[in-house]
């Protein structure tokens, strides 16, 4: 028998979201006494709600990978989702969203940029500017409808890709309470809100723009929005396991959520070596004229640069069991041999400067704290990303597409080809990096013959080979 209705309400319509909250949702109405449904709202001016709208909140997800050394494809129809509210347009309709009795969990996904603080916000704006604001516009309205009732707070689930997103979510929302002179018992009421800090972990490439026809045939209706992803799963959510009270996904078999005290290992576990592995990967893989993860896989050069890379420098910098680092490097590179999964290493170099300084610079820095020398893979990548941001010089095709402050910067650094000024130049650079990294003179020289055996060769592979023997 079914338990009452489990409402949640979800800022973002993308990719991601369909393919991970939603299937999670979904698959816990389908095989658990759970009973939900997702209520959406599009966080930005420009989105797909309208869409979704036109096919009733319906479409189909196709899971599509290798898992343990066995081939899975499956699909299903995802049609968990009730209201769907763009707030720039309906925005009364956005705040009735918070008088729903049942609401009791909030998802999110608005891209890193999104939990951010904008001083430019107003609570009168309809809506507010960024997400933190919308999201305290919904709690207050809330709040008044039910008289700061305690029962009617909610379970925020934040997975947008930043450290401790949860506590940094409740930090701007309170901020903003401050500046917009809101009640102090909304305050109050704010804190016995639940605001998880979560990790999420699964490939979605999304829509089949490819193939689309062969994903159509036999669908029961027109589906413009088919959501493609890897079948690997991790949740990741730090908190009292009290929460599988009413969120019971401890009970499902094939979707792997963690209710943990402490997600800190987790994360730096996925974000040094999946995501520390993708944008290691990027320059090096585009500079050898490889356009997909799973091609780079196929590629001898780039397979044992990627094998070496994980288990030669990245998992010897984390400090953490390493068989088990080890066992997650292995089911990193079968997920990303994934034939079903074309995912495009240029799509993955949006923004490589700030990624390559959170997941791929703390394992450089680490490494070389422990073992006293720079890791050479690694510092391989950064001078292949280096070169890379200096297309005048490289004179690849690929468009670069990042802050164009870095964008500027890296076009100025390159006028002159001088090598050595190039790499002083970009390692002192804190804006990029969060620190001066030409204060370490082992990363500078390394960083300098690198880029000079990247010049001096037609060919990435025969730069990385000749830059590994040397001294």
């Amino acid at each position: 028998m079914k338990n009452k209705t489990t409402d949640s309400l979800q800022f973002g319509e993308g990719n991601f979201l369909r393919a991970f909250v939603d299937f999670c949702l979904q698959t816990l109405n389908e095989k658990t006494s759970f009973s939900g449904k997702v209520n959406i709202v599009q966080p930005l001016p420009n989105g797909m709600i309208e869409q979704l709208k036109n096919q009733n909140g319906k479409y189909h997800l196709f899971q599509e990978g290798v898992m343990a050394g066995e081939n899975i494809r499956l699909g299903q129809q995802i049609n968990c989702i009730d209201q769907m509210v763009n707030p720039y347009q309906e925005f009364s309709n956005f705040l009735k969203l918070a008088e729903n009795e049942n609401l009791t969990f909030v998802f999110s996904n608005t891209t890193e940029a999104g939990i951010m603080l904008d001083h430019k916000d107003q609570f009168n704006n309809t809506p507010a500017l960024s997400f933190p604001g919308k999201l305290t516009q919904l709690l207050y309205h809330r709040y008044k409808t039910f008289n700061g009732d305690h029962s009617k707070i909610l379970h925020i689930i934040p997975c947008e890709l930043i450290e401790k997103n949860g506590d940094k979510l409740k930090e701007i929302i309170l901020e903003l309470c401050d500046i917009w002179e809101l009640d102090d018992n909304f305050q109050l009421w704010i804190q016995q809100n639940h605001f998880y800090n979560t990790l999420v972990d699964r490939i979605v490439p999304g829509f089949p723009k490819n193939d689309v026809e062969f994903y159509q045939k036999n669908l029961p209706f027109d589906d413009q929005l088919i959501v493609t992803c890897e079948p690997f799963f991790l949740w990741v959510i730090e908190g009292n396991t009290k929460l599988l009270d009413i969120f019971p996904v401890n009970q499902l078999k094939n979707i792997d959520v963690k209710i943990v005290p402490d997600l800190g290992v987790y994360r730096t576990r996925k974000v040094r070596i999946l995501n520390g592995s993708h944008t290691t990967l990027v320059p090096v893989g585009l500079l050898n004229g490889t356009s997909t993860v799973s091609e780079s896989l196929k590629d001898n050069f780039l397979k044992t640069f990627l094998f070496q890379t994980l288990f030669n420098e990245i998992i010897p910098s984390v400090d953490f069991d390493k068989k088990e680092l080890e066992n997650y490097a292995h089911s990193v590179l079968e997920r990303f041999s994934n034939p079903f999964i074309i995912h495009q290493l240029e799509s993955i170099s949006l923004n490589s400067i700030s990624k390559f300084k959170v997941r791929v610079l703390p394992s450089l820095l680490s490494y070389f704290k422990k073992e006293g020398k720079v890791p050479k893979n690694l510092t391989f990548a950064m001078a292949a990303l280096i070169y890379f941001y200096g297309k005048e010089v490289s004179k690849h095709t690929y468009s670069i597409k990042d802050d164009p402050k870095n964008i500027t910067f890296f076009n100025q650094l390159w006028k002159d080809n001088n090598i050595e000024k190039v790499v002083l130049e970009a390692l002192s650079n804190t804006a990029l990096w969060g620190q001066n990294l030409a204060q370490i003179s082992p990363l500078k020289d390394s960083l300098t013959q690198a880029l000079n055996t990247i010049i001096s060769q037609d060919k990435i592979s025969d730069a990385h080979s000749i830059f590994q023997n040397l001294q």
